[in-house]
């Protein structure tokens, strides 16, 4: 963003206009909410059949009552044959377990400290680990390391994916960072997809730890919003044909797809990965819930089921994408105080504000009782060193409310701007 063609006359007047919206804001008493990517009442409806989806007597998968104790361990068949092709991963390299991908990030980094990684020497015990984090990015991979101990070190986002001229270098130079962070389709929070050329050098770059993995996040693998989608290159066959197979950890989950409390979560990685993991979660517990598991098949049918199902999300949330940027583009599109990005899928919408100015335009929408996601939060330790970036989550509320709080938003983002630069 170039602050000094900014025109300060243009400026003025939009600040003078934003001041009487803001006005008869405050007098309407609003109360609206744009903070989280949850899916919205109406996306939870289209799932409502999978309720039903099991009759008395319908309990056996794979050869197994899925009612009881027992196998198989990696999931039921069933259910990582309808999402294999959907993940990019194998079959038998997919392993099915609970609602939460979180969750299996979370156990999967716990337990290196515990258990050497295939290709590494030892466990992570008594290091201090660091992880590259992109951003902006995800918080609750942020919360995730530092729940852990991990640090996080810092990368620039770009269009692209990370920049990999600084993560080669960081990677290549010091041993304590045993991996990154990524959502490599319609990435949260700017919606960008890595491009091939990204994936391949994540693939193959060399790394000073033996047991460097990319914690591949791919939660938003088929969350399209229309018929124009991007394509993600497969990260299994990109790492195995750089002679790095182990370097992968692949996660997704129907979250956002079904219920995002009683949905199904998946790991897929190398055939050495998958062994490990296996064996800790054996411990851990005794097996997912297979019957949740069955009700997934049952409801979906087959992978085809499952993308008839997307595009009925996507015939809900993409007006209130395209809300968002309309928004955008009508308040601020000829003022040059503001760059967003326009996804083609995924959850988010980042904004990118004047520098000094995001702290302050969340503090003006809560003042008129809109709530955004608090400024820095799409940035490790949530400190955007330059204050100026906004994730917006459009999913949740209806599309008249989204709206109506892109236009607040819009008028605070012209108001902290005439206070910075006038």
């Amino acid at each position: 963003m170039d602050i000094a063609a900014i025109d300060r006359s243009a400026l003025a007047d939009a600040v003078d206009t934003a001041r009487t919206a803001y006005a008869a804001f405050e007098a309407e008493g609003l109360k609206l909410d744009i903070t989280r990517g949850k899916p919205s009442a109406a996306q939870l409806d289209l799932s409502e059949p999978m309720l039903t989806a099991l009759q008395p007597g319908d309990h056996t998968a794979d050869g197994v009552d899925v009612r009881n104790y027992g196998p198989p361990a990696p999931g039921l068949v069933e259910l990582r044959e309808i999402f294999a092709p959907l993940l990019g991963v194998p079959v038998d390299q997919l392993v099915a377990r609970d609602n939460a991908s979180l969750s299996l990030m979370h156990q999967c980094m716990a337990m290196s400290f515990f258990h050497a990684l295939p290709g590494g020497a030892a466990s992570w015990a008594g290091e201090q680990v660091k992880f590259l984090a992109p951003a902006p990015g995800y918080d609750r991979h942020f919360s995730v390391a530092a729940e852990l101990g991990v640090e996080l070190v810092t990368v620039p986002m770009t269009t692209e994916g990370p920049d990999m001229d600084v993560v080669e270098e960081l990677v290549r130079a010091d041993a304590g960072i045993k991996g990154i962070w990524c959502v490599p389709k319609y990435s949260n929070p700017t919606g960008a997809t890595y491009s091939d050329e990204v994936v391949r050098r994540l693939a193959a770059m060399p790394s000073a730890a033996d047991d460097f993995r990319l914690y591949w996040d791919n939660a938003y693998a088929i969350h399209h919003l229309g018929d124009e989608r991007d394509e993600l290159l497969d990260i299994l066959t990109a790492c195995a044909e750089a002679g790095h197979p182990d370097r992968p950890f692949v996660f997704g989950s129907t979250s956002k797809v079904t219920f995002a409390g009683g949905g199904v979560s998946f790991f897929g990685s190398s055939p050495a990965n998958v062994e490990w993991f296996l064996a800790r979660d054996f411990v851990r517990a005794i097996g997912p819930d297979k019957v949740n598991q069955l009700r997934h098949v049952r409801f979906f049918g087959d992978t085809a089921g499952v993308e008839a199902h997307m595009r009925r999300h996507a015939e809900i949330i993409a007006p209130k994408f395209a809300a968002v940027r309309a928004a955008l583009d009508e308040d601020l599109g000829g003022l040059g105080i503001a760059e967003w990005t326009d996804p083609k899928g995924g959850y988010f919408v980042s904004l990118d504000t004047v520098p000094g100015t995001a702290k302050r335009i969340v503090e003006l929408a809560k003042a008129v009782g809109v709530a955004l996601t608090p400024a820095g939060a799409t940035y490790p330790y949530g400190n955007d060193p330059e204050d100026a970036n906004l994730r917006i989550a459009p999913t949740l509320p209806p599309l008249d409310e989204v709206q109506r709080a892109m236009h607040v938003l819009t008028t605070c983002v012209v108001l902290a701007t005439g206070e910075r630069l006038l």
